[in-house]
C-alpha cells in the first residue's frame, strides 16, 4: 500500500506541478517520505542508462534521447535536468502503473556527480557514462578528486562503464573494474590538439594514480588529451569510439574514420557530448547511418546555447557554469574562433542558486585574455559583480578602452539596442541568462 500510495501521490504533484511550471523534485521528495525504498521497489526497463561528470551531463542526456527515440525506443528521461534523487524519484515513479511497473524501453538519467551514490543505492544502470572531471564549484564540489570519491560509490561491478579516455581522472574508474565492462571514447591527435598546455592551471600536471609527474603527447583543452605516467604507468586507454578527424573551424567531424558528423555548434564540448551520446547508442544497437541522421548539424534544445536579436545584432548567448572555469574557457574559445566583429557581454549577477555567496576567486581561474581578439570590439561587464570583474580584466592584455562595466543588465542590453550592428556574443550562467535575453527577441 506504501509503494501504491507513493506513486499516487508522486502523480498528483507532478501533474499540479506541471500547471504552475514546477515540480520536478518535490513530488518524489514526498514519494520517497512515503516509502524511502520505492525506488528498490519498483520495476524498470531492461535498459537503464546513466550520465554524470562535471560538464555536459544535460546535452549528452538530450542527444542520447533524442537518438534512441529515432531508433524506435520510448525513452524517459529526466529533461528538466532535476537530477538528484528527489527528481530521479519523480521522473520514475511519474511513468509507473499502480503496481510500480514503469512504461518505456530506456530509463535515462542525468545524475548528479555527488549524488549518484544515493540514487543507485536502490537500482543498478545497465550503462553508466562519465563525461569529464573538473575543477568544479567549489562550496559544493571542492576538489575533482573529492568527486571521482563520490561517484566511485555509484560503480557497480554489474555496470557497463563509458569512460572518457582523455581524461586522466575519469580513466581510474576503469582501475578493479572488469575490462569487459568497460567502454572507451576520445579524439585522435588532430587540428585542436596543441603539444603544450594552454589554461592557467594545469590538473593533469600529477598522475592521479601515484602522483608523479604526468606526460602528455598532446592536449586537447585544459588537461584532456592524450597523457601517460613514466612511473606508474597509469596512460590513456585505447579507444573503442573515436574521433579520427576534427576540423572545428570547417564545423566537421568523423567518428571512427567512417561517419562523417557536421557541427553546428563548433565547440570541443559539442564534440565529446556527441561522442558520449554515440558510444552508448552504439552499445544499445543503434546502427551509425540512425545516429548520424540525428546528430548531423544538430542544435541543443536546452538551453546551453540561444540565438537571438537585438536591435540590429545578431546574438549568440552561451551559458558558462559559474565557478567552473573550464566551462567558460571553452566559450571563450569558441568567441575567439569567431572571424566577424563581435561585441562580448559577461554577466556575473548571482554566483550560485542553491548557496549564497559572493565567493569570486574563481574568476581568476578563467582565461579572459582569449577575448584579446582583433576581432573582438567591445567587452561589457555587467550584474552584481561586475566591479569583480574589472578587477579581473585589469590583469588581462585586453586594453581598457575597450572595456564598458555597468551594474545593470537593462542598461547594457539598451546601450546595444542602441548602439552598432555587430555580432553579440553573451557569456553567463543559467541563474543570470533570462535577465538579458527578456530585453531581446529570440531567434
Amino acid at each position: 500500500m506504501r509503494l501504491v500510495l507513493a506513486v499516487i501521490v508522486c502523480k498528483v504533484l507532478r501533474f499540479v506541478g506541471g500547471l504552475i511550471g514546477k515540480g520536478s523534485s518535490l513530488p518524489g521528495q514526498f514519494a520517497l517520505k512515503l516509502c524511502p525504498g520505492v525506488l528498490g521497489r519498483v520495476k524498470l526497463p531492461e535498459n537503464v542508462i546513466a550520465v554524470t561528470g562535471s560538464n555536459g551531463k544535460t546535452s549528452t542526456v538530450e542527444m542520447i534521447a533524442a537518438i534512441l527515440t529515432a531508433d524506435g525506443r520510448q525513452v524517459v528521461y529526466n529533461r528538466e535536468g532535476s537530477n538528484q534523487i528527489e527528481g530521479v524519484a519523480t521522473l520514475i515513479l511519474s511513468h509507473c502503473t499502480l503496481g510500480g511497473r514503469m512504461r518505456g524501453d530506456v530509463l535515462l538519467l542525468e545524475s548528479d556527480e555527488r549524488y549518484a551514490r544515493h540514487t543507485f543505492r536502490w537500482f543498478r544502470p545497465t550503462h553508466f557514462v562519465i563525461t569529464n572531471l573538473y575543477r568544479d564549484q567549489l562550496t559544493r564540489n571542492g576538489h575533482p578528486e573529492w568527486v571521482y570519491d563520490a561517484v566511485k560509490a555509484a560503480v557497480f561491478p554489474e555496470t557497463t562503464l563509458v569512460l572518457n579516455a582523455d581524461d586522466p581522472l575519469v580513466s581510474c574508474f576503469a582501475r578493479d573494474h572488469d575490462p569487459d565492462k568497460v567502454k572507451w571514447f576520445g579524439l585522435a591527435p588532430c587540428s585542436i590538439s596543441t603539444r603544450e598546455h594552454h589554461g592557467l592551471y594545469h590538473d593533469g600536471a600529477r598522475c592521479p594514480v601515484c602522483r608523479g609527474r604526468m606526460a602528455y603527447s598532446c592536449f586537447h583543452y585544459a588537461h584532456i588529451g592524450h597523457y601517460a605516467c613514466p612511473s606508474c604507468g597509469h596512460r590513456r586507454h585505447d579507444t573503442d569510439f573515436t574521433v579520427t578527424a576534427l576540423d572545428l573551424e570547417e564545423g566537421r567531424l568523423t567518428i571512427n574514420g567512417a561517419t562523417d558528423i557536421s557541427l553546428a555548434f563548433r565547440s570541443i564540448y559539442n564534440v565529446y557530448n556527441i561522442l558520449a551520446a554515440w558510444s552508448v547508442c552504439a552499445l544499445a544497437g543503434v546502427t551509425p547511418a540512425v545516429m548520424a541522421g540525428v546528430i548531423n548539424n544538430y542544435m541543443l534544445k536546452n538551453g546551453r546555447m540561444i540565438t537571438f536579436r537585438l536591435g540590429d545584432h545578431r546574438g549568440t548567448l552561451l551559458t558558462s557554469k559559474h565557478e567552473n572555469s573550464v566551462a567558460y574557457d571553452t566559450n571563450l574559445a569558441y568567441i575567439a574562433a569567431s572571424g566577424s566583429p563581435c561585441t562580448v557581454l559577461v554577466i556575473v549577477d548571482s554566483i550560485s542558486r542553491k548557496y549564497f555567496t559572493g565567493e569570486t576567486s574563481w574568476l581568476w581561474d578563467i582565461d579572459f585574455d582569449r577575448l584579446c581578439a582583433p576581432q573582438v570590439g567591445r567587452v561589457l561587464l555587467c550584474g552584481k559583480y561586475c566591479n569583480d570583474l574589472a578587477v579581473r580584466f585589469q590583469y588581462t592584455q585586453i586594453p581598457a578602452e575597450k572595456l564598458w562595466i555597468h551594474e545593470e543588465i537593462p542598461a547594457a542590453a539598451a546601450y546595444l539596442e542602441e548602439n552598432g550592428d555587430e555580432d553579440v556574443y553573451v557569456v553567463t550562467c543559467f541563474s543570470d541568462r533570462d535577465k538579458l535575453l527578456e530585453h531581446a527577441a529570440r531567434r
